[in-house]
């Protein structure tokens, strides 16, 4: 990836030019509830701004952040901004992973025809708007679905261990949620940074959870991980509840607890509360709780690339649906059965994949 690319030959027009209204498929929302707010529609491809890259999608990855999103809770989402009585950004998706179609007049890093992969302003359509500075070059060792699954998930897993966890080799590491998006990313990245890694998850994603590197695997419907017989360096809480009290019990006097989400707590402020009190507590006791409020970097990606191109880290691509499928997709997600990660497969109008 050059650091400076001739926008001669990108083919981009200049943002703010007239050009003809070209149509494309989407994945519409134009309110909250259930799967039932998505439609399948045709509507106005994106204009991209100076600093945005327009990315032909051949893949969205999904998260539980879509689901929120859908349904509009917790509502405190609403409050802070993300639209009250409906999404502000009416097509949703944030993963994507496709090839540049244009480049805005202050693109320096990417031109036209380049696979890449990011965070969009919604990715389940056939085009999508991202900021240079939240898009990368796709490893060459990852289909354009593993790929897609990536950029949050794998980001969260890089921040959470890394800026926030400060996790060290020879550490012992506990990962709640490890079968997950985000988790399934957490035990490889960990593995790979030297740690002893435990992961905890149902009787049914064991053999998964082990196949991930986890040297250590706890049920979480017969076993205890705070029942005291183990302490860890670091916890990385993802998308669990338990009380604050019960992660400092399976700490080491000195531990980390990241709380990276939680899917508890009520419509208002879902797993949040328990996210905000945990620095507050942290001040007055030996061990550091802290919260994970992660970011949206095309840089995480690139911190990512070699574990990705040397094999230490892979994608887990459970299932992939199509762009009409979103909908199902959806529901596969919420029932709890996904090991790992689950991809949208988007063809366009040209160059089909």
């Amino acid at each position: 990836m050059s650091s400076q690319k001739d926008h001669a030959t990108t083919g981009g027009a200049p943002h703010g030019s007239h050009r003809e209204e070209v149509l494309m498929q989407a994945i519409v929302q134009n309110g909250y509830g259930s799967t039932n707010v998505f439609n399948l529609a045709k509507i106005p491809r994106p204009k991209i701004a100076e600093n945005e890259v327009l990315v032909r999608v051949r893949a969205a990855g999904l998260d539980r952040g879509t689901w929120h999103m859908m349904a509009g809770r917790p509502y405190l989402l609403r409050v802070i901004g993300f639209g009250f009585r409906r999404p502000k950004n009416s097509v949703p998706g944030i993963d994507v992973a496709g090839t540049v179609a244009e480049v805005g007049s202050a693109v320096t890093k990417f031109a036209v025809g380049e696979p890449v992969y990011g965070m969009s302003r919604g990715s389940f359509a056939e085009y999508a708007p991202v900021l240079e500075t939240k898009l990368a070059d796709k490893p060459a060792n990852l289909t354009f679905e593993q790929a897609a699954v990536v950029p949050i998930s794998a980001g969260t897993a890089l921040q959470a261990l890394c800026d926030s966890g400060h996790v060290e080799q020879g550490q012992k590491v506990l990962v709640l949620g490890a079968s997950g998006g985000v988790g399934s990313f957490a035990v490889q990245l960990a593995k790979a940074l030297g740690a002893e890694v435990t992961g905890v998850c149902s009787p049914g994603k064991q053999g998964f959870v082990r196949s991930l590197g986890a040297d250590h695997v706890i049920d979480y419907t017969r076993d205890d991980f705070a029942d005291g017989s183990h302490r860890y360096d670091l916890i990385l809480d993802i998308g669990g509840n338990p009380t604050l009290a019960r992660l400092r019990r399976a700490l080491a006097p000195t531990g980390t607890a990241v709380v990276v989400g939680g899917e508890e707590g009520g419509d208002w402020t879902g797993g949040l509360g328990r996210s905000l009190r945990a620095p507050l507590l942290s001040r007055f006791v030996s061990q550091r709780l802290t919260m994970l409020a992660s970011k949206e970097r095309g840089s995480d990606l690139e911190r990512l690339s070699g574990h990705f191109q040397s094999g230490t880290v892979t994608p887990s691509l459970d299932r992939t649906f199509s762009l009409a499928e979103v909908p199902e997709a959806i529901r596969y997600l919420a029932a709890g059965d996904v090991r790992g990660k689950v991809a949208i497969t988007v063809s366009t109008a040209e160059g089909r994949s």
